[in-house]
């Protein structure tokens, strides 16, 4: 048995190929998510590609980094969104993502809140294990919404 301490964890995903350029992600006790390459490599329309989750990873990680720090700076906020957009490049080695742009939006109730969701913000870039992960460059763009 592999024992693992309790600072490291490891991830285990399947991918089976079905046909063509397409295949079924399976990760246990999750949906199983058709993968595909994406229509500018010759895959099919509508199926998500590893593209698309790599700049997804990148986007959801730092939602979820940022209720963290939210929950520890015990402040509520109305709504987040972060729209990503990454940039794939033809380089010397082939195709790469260069950058990845995280543009954020928090709303929150009251100017009171605001520096505390600027701040949430500021560490979720910080301290986002995903983009910290990726070699490409991660550029934040973070908006504040007082409703």
């Amino acid at each position: 048995m592999n024992s693992l301490s309790e600072d490291t964890h490891r991830y285990h995903v399947r991918v089976d190929w079905t046909h063509d350029r397409v295949g079924d992600l399976t990760i246990e006790g999750k949906p199983k998510i058709e993968v595909a390459s994406p229509p500018e490599f010759e895959g099919p329309e509508g199926i998500i590609s590893p593209e698309d989750m790599f700049v997804a990873a990148a986007a959801s990680c730092l939602m979820t980094t940022f209720v963290t720090f939210t929950k520890k700076m015990r402040f509520d906020y109305k709504s987040y969104i972060c729209e990503g957009t990454g940039t794939l490049e033809k380089m010397e080695k082939g195709f790469q993502f260069t950058k990845i742009v995280l543009e954020s939006t928090v709303t929150v109730d009251s100017e009171d809140l605001r520096s505390k969701a600027e701040r949430a913000l500021e560490l979720a870039a910080k301290y986002c294990l995903i983009s910290n992960s990726m070699k490409c460059e991660t550029v934040h763009k973070n908006n504040i919404v007082v409703e």
